[in-house]
């Protein structure tokens, strides 16, 4: 079946080092102080908690530190007032970015994200700008060195969840959805057992961009490493293909 090799490798091998790690931490905190908020602190009755718990755990986050954060939540959800923003925009060579930010203080985010858009000599649209390139999907990436399955026999699994795509990488597999239906499909993955190294709803390029230039290779580089140094920033989607 049809896949997205380029994305799925791209996740799969992101970054852990301690740096890394730590900003992945803040944005997880952040995801379930505000899935608390909505849905409260039982998991069990809260699919968006269970979802970012997974996530959590996919990214090594210790156990306690989940709790903890729950429970922080839960005994002070008045204080929480992250709000979600979203901003779109051009970097060199047309390149199309999304950037998904949860803030207390949307002024400050927007003036940081321009900035960084700014230095790598790209610019920040009006929404709706490129995500019309993107297509919203549910993505679940597997590491093949943690799952014993024939992939045959996975995939089949996978459909049977209710995921609509599964693709075989060269060192994972990756499984996507449509996002209503992404916390149903890897709950039932997760009671098959099934290890993911990662599980999100993301945006996934329709089509990519190749960069030969390269100082445009470096001015893009630049707006992807402000924005990864923001703590506000929750994600960021591009289709340039590295």
């Amino acid at each position: 079946m049809s896949g997205h090799s380029k994305f799925a490798n791209i996740k799969h091998k992101k970054e852990k080092n301690d740096a890394a790690r730590g900003k992945i931490f803040t944005i997880i905190g952040r995801e379930i102080a505000v899935a608390v908020k909505e849905g409260g602190s039982d998991p069990n009755n809260n699919s968006r908690l269970r979802d970012v718990i997974a996530k959590a755990k996919s990214n090594n986050m210790p156990n306690d530190t989940i709790e903890r954060g729950i429970k922080k939540a839960a005994g002070d959800a008045n204080s929480v007032n992250y709000e979600f923003a979203s901003y779109e925009g051009y970097g060199p060579n047309g390149t199309a970015i999304i950037v998904d930010a949860l803030t207390d203080n949307k002024n400050r985010t927007a003036a940081n994200v321009r900035s960084a858009f700014t230095k790598g000599n790209g610019n920040v649209g009006t929404p709706g700008c490129v995500s019309y390139m993107f297509d919203k999907k549910g993505q679940i990436v597997i590491d093949k060195e943690e799952c014993d399955m024939d992939p045959d026999d996975l995939m089949m699994t996978a459909l049977d969840a209710g995921a609509e795509d599964f693709s075989e990488e060269e060192d994972s597999y990756e499984v996507l959805t449509d996002p209503d239906a992404f916390s149903e499909v890897r709950q039932k993955l997760e009671e098959a057992g099934i290890a993911m190294a990662s599980a999100e709803v993301t945006m996934i390029p329709q089509t990519w961009v190749e960069l030969t230039d390269e100082d445009a290779i470096k001015s893009l580089q630049k707006i992807l490493d402000l924005l990864e140094e923001d703590d506000d920033v929750q994600a960021v989607y591009h289709n340039w293909d590295e």
